[in-house]
């Protein structure tokens, strides 16, 4: 409710932000294909991840802060610098974070006995031209992003709800910040919470945010794997479509099935255990069906 009342179609000032695409941002419900989004981008030698770690939202509190103090001072033309300032600073940080994640993983290879890592890694990773950030409860920070990057790429990654919810419920993450997903009540309202924020975003940003389903990437990849690489304003590299033979951190759950590369036989797995689900089924209710489409531009589906 709150972010509905705040950022409402005149929030957002005209010509306001940085003018770079350097950032992609991926938002989403937990366990929804997200990983599997960012190994395909990642693939591209121009596209790099920077990690589970959101440099954007490490930051969101000092952008809140300063958005608030400019805006308090009545001068637009402040809001403007302060807006662009904040912009390039996570830029930076994005940069700063993938060079030290690349150092790390160059040093690692030579402790491996490969002498030609440095040069080989460098070559391929020379100058990336955009940076992954992907923190699936940005959802709720849509409005900030499009206020500081009004040109950058957010994809919205959704899969079929209750193979999104079940997986939730299944699935031991570490203590903290999954707790509300081991018990239907909560799982339930914030998955609620995060569909009625997606469609604020689609009504008052109409457009801004491109939704991809993981069931379009898991079953017509080579069809929707060129049309994600070119939203991301780069050019196509076949060499994306081997992404599972490429190495890379990935440390979440979904790091052994990324691995194993695409796959579909888990479709609809929640239905083996419908007969104990009644509950979280009615929780869900309407919900329990999702008609979003991929939004990405260009991209139909194969037959």
């Amino acid at each position: 409710k709150k972010v509905a009342q705040i950022f409402t179609p005149e929030f957002f000032p005209e010509n306001i932000g940085s003018s770079t695409k350097t950032p992609i941002f991926i938002i989403g419900f937990v366990r929804s294909g997200s990983t599997l989004l960012e190994r395909i981008l990642d693939a591209h030698p121009l596209i790099v991840g920077t990690g589970e770690d959101s440099v954007f939202n490490g930051r969101l509190d000092y952008i809140r802060n300063e958005i608030v103090k400019a805006s308090v001072s009545g001068n637009l033309g402040t809001l403007h610098s302060v807006v662009k300032k904040l912009a390039d600073d996570v830029v930076l940080d994005m940069r700063k974070r993938w060079e030290v994640i690349d150092a790390n993983a160059r040093a690692v290879e030579l402790d491996e006995g490969n002498e030609d890592a440095p040069e080989s890694t460098n070559e391929e990773r020379h100058s990336p031209t955009r940076f992954t950030d992907k923190m699936l409860t940005n959802y709720m920070n849509v409005g900030f992003i499009h206020l500081l990057f009004p040109n950058a790429l957010i994809l919205h990654v959704a899969r079929e709800p209750m193979d999104t919810i079940f997986s939730a419920f299944k699935h031991d993450f570490p203590p903290g910040g999954f707790d509300y997903t081991s018990e239907f009540s909560g799982l339930a309202q914030l998955y609620h919470s995060y569909r009625d924020v997606m469609e604020h975003w689609d009504k008052v940003l109409p457009g801004r945010v491109t939704h991809v389903r993981y069931e379009d990437m898991a079953t017509d990849l080579p069809n929707i794997a060129p049309k994600i690489i070119e939203a991301a304003g780069v050019p196509w590299d076949p060499t994306v479509l081997d992404f599972h033979k490429k190495k890379h951190a990935v440390n979440t759950l979904s790091t052994t099935q990324v691995r194993k590369g695409v796959y579909s036989h888990h479709f609809k797995g929640w239905k083996r255990y419908e007969e104990f689900l009644g509950p979280l089924l009615k929780k869900i209710g309407g919900r329990v069906n999702y008609d979003m489409k991929t939004t990405l531009p260009g991209y139909v589906r194969s037959q």
